[in-house]
């Protein structure tokens, strides 16, 4: 990684410029280091939409079933089945292989983002 300085002439603050390389020069697609904003808001996003949609997904249902029926008063109502959809949602984020398989998604998502420069909602799924 090369780094360049530039410091402003009016003031004493200074610019980093990261030359990240890669084919894109969206940095290295074989680089597994994360930074803070991956660990803590991109990984924990993959958990919440996968246990949502693969463990929990009848508390999920369950939990927006008593919220249509119930409207306004769903907040004392539907007590019962957001316990259920945080318990369980809260056993998938505590599950230390679930992790690992959400940060390995995460890392070929992102290998796979600087190696064709192309993002994930713009990419094609072939059949």
């Amino acid at each position: 990684m090369v780094l360049a300085f530039e410091t402003n002439p009016t003031s004493n603050e200074k610019k980093i410029f990261n030359n990240l390389g890669g084919p894109h020069g969206l940095g290295d697609p074989n680089d597994r280091s994360l930074r803070r904003v991956e660990k803590e808001v991109m990984i924990p996003k993959i958990m919440r939409d996968r246990a949502k949609e693969m463990h929990c997904s009848k508390e999920v249902k369950e939990f927006e079933s008593c919220c249509k029926n119930h409207n306004l008063l769903m907040v004392i109502k539907c007590r019962q089945e957001n316990s259920a959809l945080k318990d369980c949602l809260g056993k998938w984020y505590k599950n230390e292989q679930f992790q690992n398989e959400c940060k390995e998604i995460y890392l070929e998502e992102r290998a796979e983002y600087r190696r064709t420069g192309i993002p994930k909602k713009h990419r094609v799924q072939k059949i």
